[in-house]
């Protein structure tokens, strides 16, 4: 029983530390492709904003995390075939509990902003809500390389 729990310890800390490598989706948070390329840089005005949910990340770690340590627990219940149902049964459990878990894990709070460009376009961004934006106010939409940004 005390490894198991060693093992199911070992396994969330592993669960923890390959969510915490989810990229961001913050206006102020740049990969390292995208630094030192150029970006097109648009004005506008906030015409709209409203809060969303951006979905956590399902790289499949969850699941296998999950599966591993519901069939090493499922396996320890019973004796012959009884056992082998039991791990297989766990490691369902387990993988289906564990995506759960990656995917709320890595969840985050977002913003989804609507701007008037000057030739009076009108676009929406989505990014992570780590800035306030407010109706009127006037900002940069920068976009380069497939991602766009909206910032002050």
């Amino acid at each position: 029983m005390k490894s198991i729990v060693t093992f199911a310890a070992t396994a969330t800390a592993a669960l923890v530390l390959i969510s915490g490598c989810a990229t961001s989706s913050s206006g102020a948070s740049y990969s390292q492709a995208q630094a030192r390329h150029e970006m097109v840089v648009r004005l506008g005005v906030v015409e709209a904003v409203r809060p969303v949910q951006i979905e956590g990340s399902k790289s499949g770690a969850g699941t296998l995390t999950g599966a591993v340590v519901g069939g090493a627990a499922g396996s320890k219940v019973g004796q012959g075939k009884g056992s082998a149902v039991a791990a297989i049964v766990g490691a369902v459990a387990g993988g289906i509990a564990g995506s759960a878990l990656e995917g709320s894990a890595t969840k985050k709070d977002g913003v989804e902003i609507t701007v008037r460009l000057e030739n009076n376009t009108l676009i929406a961004v989505t990014q992570e809500a780590d800035e306030v934006f407010r109706l009127g106010e006037r900002v940069r939409v920068l976009s380069g390389g497939g991602v766009t940004r909206v910032a002050h």
